[in-house]
């Protein structure tokens, strides 16, 4: 091999390794991973194209199909930003040293949806006593009550186990309680079509339930109070953690998404197409929704130290 082609091959070498280096992040591009609901409903993808554009740089979101595989995700350092929705595991996140700080930037509720013949009869109960009384008669008859959950350790799914718990059962003792029960392992979107095929009762997200209002013939059942509010929060990857990862981009979009434009954008999502939001801005509704003051602040309190 000749000096000149094994110069060319040791630099051609040397540009890869460069590019593999955990450091060399490419600082117009930011991944963030989300959760299937503002994924599903285009709210986030439409943020993303307004913040690309006035910016100039690339959004991708290569995870959206849950809260546990979006921190499965940031955990490992494979994206800059989380998007979430399970305030537990976004604190344990932060905690942890993985992410800077929990930005508080919209919520809506969850719905205890079913079929509208209503066949466990639980029209008018509050969420724990209408999960009891499906749980009960579908243990009875599991052809004509059933329940379908998501099963992917999403931020609903981990709603869902704690309203179980609220209403006086271990999640272990539903998940293997009988047919009645059907672990669905999907995301929101997915479920909900199941649970409508089945004629089934389901935990879903307001959003999404609204996005897919128009194929499904199950109906709210339980919607609104603070005992089914569903906060989502951004969260930038902490670069001490995890080096390289374009945590500038991340808080540049976290304040974005927390800025007048952004609120905005966020409270008139769903008008057009639904005759209503599916989303609330956090804006001025912080201590409603249990964020503290600093998870509010505009700008962002937290700094990208490597």
């Amino acid at each position: 091999m000749s000096w000149n082609i094994l110069n060319q091959f040791l630099l051609l070498m040397t540009v890869a390794a460069v590019c593999f280096l955990p450091g060399a992040a490419d600082d117009s591009t930011l991944k963030i991973a989300t959760t299937s609901s503002l994924y599903d409903t285009g709210l986030l993808e439409m943020l993303a194209q307004n913040f690309s554009e006035e910016y100039n740089v690339t959004v991708q979101i290569p995870t959206h199909s849950g809260t546990g595989i979006a921190i499965s995700d940031g955990e490992r350092g494979n994206v800059d930003m989380l998007i979430i929705h399970d305030k537990k595991r976004e604190l344990r996140f932060v905690q942890d040293g993985h992410g800077l700080e929990r930005r508080c930037l919209a919520y809506n509720y969850f719905y205890l949806v079913g079929p509208k013949e209503d066949p466990a009869g639980v029209k008018g109960m509050n969420v724990t006593r209408a999960l009891k009384i499906i749980r009960e008669k579908g243990m009875v008859d599991p052809e004509k009550v059933k329940f379908v959950s998501r099963g992917d350790e999403s931020g609903t799914h981990s709603k869902e186990k704690s309203l179980w718990q609220s209403a006086g059962y271990n999640y272990s003792e539903i998940n293997s309680s009988g047919q009645w029960y059907i672990d669905a392992g999907s995301p929101m979107g997915a479920t909900l079509i199941m649970a409508n095929e089945k004629s089934a009762y389901a935990l879903a997200d307001m959003s999404t339930f609204m996005a897919f209002k128009s194929k499904l013939d199950l109906v709210p059942f339980v919607e609104g109070g603070s005992d089914m509010l569903n906060v989502y929060v951004a969260i930038a990857l902490n670069p001490e953690k995890h080096p390289g990862v374009n945590c500038d981009l991340a808080v540049k979009f976290i304040n974005f998404l927390v800025s007048d434009e952004g609120q905005k954008f966020i409270a008139d999502y769903g008008i057009e197409q639904y005759g209503q939001p599916i989303f609330f801005a956090a804006r001025g509704n912080c201590s409603l929704i249990g964020c503290q003051a600093e998870e509010c602040a505009v700008p962002a309190t937290a700094t990208c130290k490597e």
